[in-house]
């Protein structure tokens, strides 16, 4: 570029910055209208929020925020104290906890319930880089009301349990398309498509021209169909639903069919889900990302092939019944199902817990820890970064889990215990409501996790004389009364107790036999693409593992549909509205909480309870050794990431190949800013990755 186009160009940008501020006004004008019409309406005396919210293109959750009046009843609170069920479409409300109770003992010690309204809907677990910021008030958690109302959560669903199936899963005929090359792989055949402008209809009309007999799973290895026209909308996840439900001549989305029974389409910002069946006949498709299972560098769809017919082979050793599902957490629970004991004790399946508390579970249980640890609790400076990650962490917590009916333990019954007593309860399978204080001088990382403003925020505090009220695992709450710089001071304010069992302990063997078989697959196998392929396979088993492992947590799920203009009023009053055009609306709502035979949020709970406490310290018995955080100097911890944890300087920490061992993934010698977002700090990682592998090649 010279220095005319230079000019030229500035007073493009120049313009374009003008006609947007202009844009931006003219918009900040419609919307104030549009509030002032709602307003309008909302004076009416039979006005409802279901019927303004589609003609608004907003969900009831905005039409409601902007005239609190038109709240509907069924959206309603009640702060009563007794047994409540847990609704996903209800408003979420801060309840005031009681006054703090009369008596406690202090920890291992314990404080009586304090009772609050019920919980509010289950969010999804989601990560905070910062404490919360002073002028926002964190979220409060939901308590277990105070008496015989809370002693009634303590049951089970009534006619609900996991239990061996009886049939076979029928397997699905599958394809394997790059969209960016049109290369299309079904079985040992190879089809070159032409796919136009990569819409849905596009596809479908041509694996369908290709494959006449037909095809009911289509993975998608390459291409990113559904970003097509990501420039034209604000977000990914519109131009994705933009995608999904855009009109197919011939038709329609899926309502779903047989025992595998998903409807509606998926919207996800990278790995979406589209399902449609004929409006004439009985073809039934799905069109999926395969990065569900495994991520791709480059690979091509003979390889991703190859990959699955390697998964299938090698699930098939242990499961002579198993098929592969839409999903790796489909096929992880499938599986799962078909490890249930026939005869003993549990041949008669695993009780589902009562409504009341999966609701709490799904409140008060997080999954894995997200932290980035900024200045001034580190240094500006780095001296270097080095990434850490737990080999196929989950499955090291799969031995033990809760089973059985839950006893409730409040403040006076563990006060009233032995601290033996006390101590082997903390060992059990539980889940405590604790008030948490951090030692005074304390000058490390947080140990348990606090609500943070949001939805699905969660941190870690860790200055010292911080007191907070939260819910943990036993084995976040053994770690912070045993850690090894200084114990911290726990209150027991209430805690839901099983019987240890192991009803996920064959599962997780089949699956870490598999997943080590397929790994030395990888390393041996003298073909490259076959190395890669069961490499890949490797990865699908974690997937397996990791996804079968959060859909026991079953949390209410959300489906996706479209209403035509001209039946607006048909669109679902408790439905978000995600997009529309000319001819349709695009709307979302929760399915809620369904009669699941295989909810079981209390096991995914207590393996996510032990994985973040080994994060923080993990004994390695064979080499008489401590890993983990706490066993770094302090300022020298950057990150957690799940199962990965970012530090300044490298540990001599032993990897035996095992699920749990600390894996060296990345090492980036400094100076190094540190960073301060999450982008910020993917880049460093990515960085450190290459470098590393470039040092092992040198």
């Amino acid at each position: 570029m010279d220095a005319q186009s230079y000019s030229t160009t500035l007073a493009d940008l120049r313009t374009l910055r003008d006609q947007i501020k202009k844009t931006r006004a003219a918009l900040a004008k419609q919307e104030a209208d549009r509030d002032k019409l709602i307003i309008q309406l909302a004076a009416y005396e039979k006005a409802k929020a279901e019927r303004i919210a589609p003609a608004a293109g907003l969900g009831v959750t905005d039409v409601v925020t902007l005239v609190p009046a038109l709240a509907p009843d069924s959206l309603a609170v009640d702060n009563a104290p007794q047994p409540q069920r847990f609704e996903p479409s209800a408003v979420q409300a801060t309840a005031e906890s009681a006054p703090p109770p009369p008596q406690h003992a202090t920890a291992p010690a314990m404080a009586t319930a304090s009772a609050r309204s019920a919980p509010p809907p289950a969010p999804a677990e989601a990560a905070v880089s910062e404490p919360p910021a002073a002028h926002q008030a964190p979220r409060s958690l939901p308590s277990i009301p105070a008496g015989t109302s809370g002693d009634a959560w303590f049951s089970h669903a009534s006619g609900l349990a996991s239990t061996r199936p009886n049939f076979i899963q029928q397997a699905r005929s599958t394809v394997f398309l790059d969209t960016g090359t049109g290369v299309l792989v079904h079985r040992d055949q190879t089809h070159y498509l032409d796919l136009a402008s990569r819409s849905a209809a596009d596809i479908l009309t041509a694996v369908f021209h290709a494959i006449p007999e037909g095809v009911e799973r289509i993975y998608i290895t390459a291409g990113d169909p559904w970003h097509r026209e990501s420039a034209r909308y604000p977000y990914l996840r519109d131009a994705v639903a933009a995608w999904l439900s855009a009109p197919i001549p011939g038709w329609r989305t899926d309502t779903g069919r047989g025992r595998d029974r998903m409807a509606g389409h998926f919207v996800h910002a990278r790995h979406p889900v589209g399902r449609y069946q004929r409006e004439h006949g009985d073809s039934h498709v799905e069109i999926r990302s395969v990065g569900e299972w495994f991520d791709l560098d480059g690979d091509t769809p003979h390889t991703v092939r190859d990959a699955f017919v390697l998964l299938w082979q090698a699930l098939r050793r242990h499961w002579s019944d198993a098929v592969l599902m839409g999903s790796p957490s489909q096929t992880g629970r499938d599986l799962w199902t078909r490890t249930i004991p026939t005869r003993g004790q549990h041949a008669d399946g695993f009780p589902v817990l009562s409504e009341e508390l999966r609701g709490l579970l799904h409140a008060t249980a997080g999954q894995g820890r997200n932290e980035l640890i900024i200045p001034p609790r580190v240094p500006e400076q780095l001296p270097g970064l080095v990434e850490y990650d737990r080999t196929f962490a989950y499955a090291k917590h799969t031995w033990k889990s809760p089973v059985g009916t839950p006893r409730r333990i409040t403040a006076a019954t563990f006060a009233s215990w032995s601290q033996k007593e006390q101590m082997r309860a903390l060992y059990g399978c539980g889940h405590w409501q604790v008030r948490v204080t951090v030692p005074a001088n304390w000058n490390h990382v947080g140990l348990l996790p606090a609500p943070a403003p949001g939805d699905r925020a969660w941190h870690y505090p860790a200055e010292g004389d911080t007191t907070f009220t939260t819910w943990a695992g036993g084995p976040e709450l053994h770690t912070a009364l045993t850690n090894p710089i200084q114990p911290w001071k726990i209150e027991i304010l209430d805690g839901i107790l099983w019987e240890d069992g192991k009803p996920l302990d064959d599962w997780a063997k089949k699956l870490k036999e598999t997943w080590t078989n397929l790994s030395a697959q990888a390393h041996f196998q003298g073909n490259p693409e076959q190395a890669r392929a069961a490499h890949l396979a490797s990865r699908a088993v974690r997937s397996i593992l990791l996804y079968g492992i959060g859909s026991f947590a079953q949390r209410p799920r959300m489906v996706t549909g479209t209403t035509p203009r001209t039946l607006e009023r048909d669109v679902p009053s408790d439905a978000e509205i995600i997009g529309f055009n000319d001819e349709l609306i695009t709307w979302q709502k929760p399915t809620g909480f369904a009669r699941d035979p295989n909810a079981h949020p209390e096991w995914a709970a207590a393996i996510w309870s032990a994985a973040r406490a080994a994060l923080l310290t993990q004994r390695h018995r064979d080499d008489d050794t401590y890993a983990g955080a706490l066993h770094t100097p302090p300022g020298t911890v950057i990150a957690f990431r799940t199962d990965a944890l970012y530090l300044t300087q490298p540990h001599n920490w032993p990897h035996h190949h095992q699920p749990g061992d600390y894996l060296l993934r990345g090492h980036l010698d400094g100076p190094l800013t540190a960073p301060t977002t999450e982008e910020e700090l993917l880049t460093l990682r990515d960085t450190g990755r290459a470098a590393l592998i470039t040092g092992q090649e040198a």
